[in-house]
């Protein structure tokens, strides 16, 4: 599994203060589960992260940002936040509480 060990410490830290954190290895790198629903990850591809399909094309239009892709075809709701848009924990700690906030909608599974 190749991921950056690095930034999954720093999400974690990130998500310290969030109950039923549940890590799960997906898409070939490592997954934060909240409530039972996949928040924000970490693949060779970068941070991914879930913000919902009503905000897939906002968040989109932020630097660094790029569509989700696995299977050739992307999928929305999900993106891929490059190195540069994580850069510092003020960075980081942005996206990922864009991601609690969409799984907040969600019901737990």
């Amino acid at each position: 599994m190749a991921f950056d060990a690095t930034l999954a410490a720093r999400v974690r830290d990130v998500l310290s203060d969030e109950f039923d954190v549940v890590e799960k290895k997906m898409f070939g790198g490592l997954a934060f589960m909240i409530r039972g629903n996949m928040t924000v990850g970490i693949t060779a591809e970068g941070l991914m992260v879930r913000v919902g399909k009503e905000n897939n094309d906002e968040f989109l239009a932020l630097p660094h940002t790029r569509p989700m892709d696995l299977t050739g075809k992307s999928m929305k709701g999900f993106l891929y936040v490059d190195e540069q848009g994580i850069a510092t924990d003020d960075d980081l700690r942005a996206w990922v509480e864009r991601c609690l906030a969409c799984t907040a909608t969600l019901p737990a599974k």
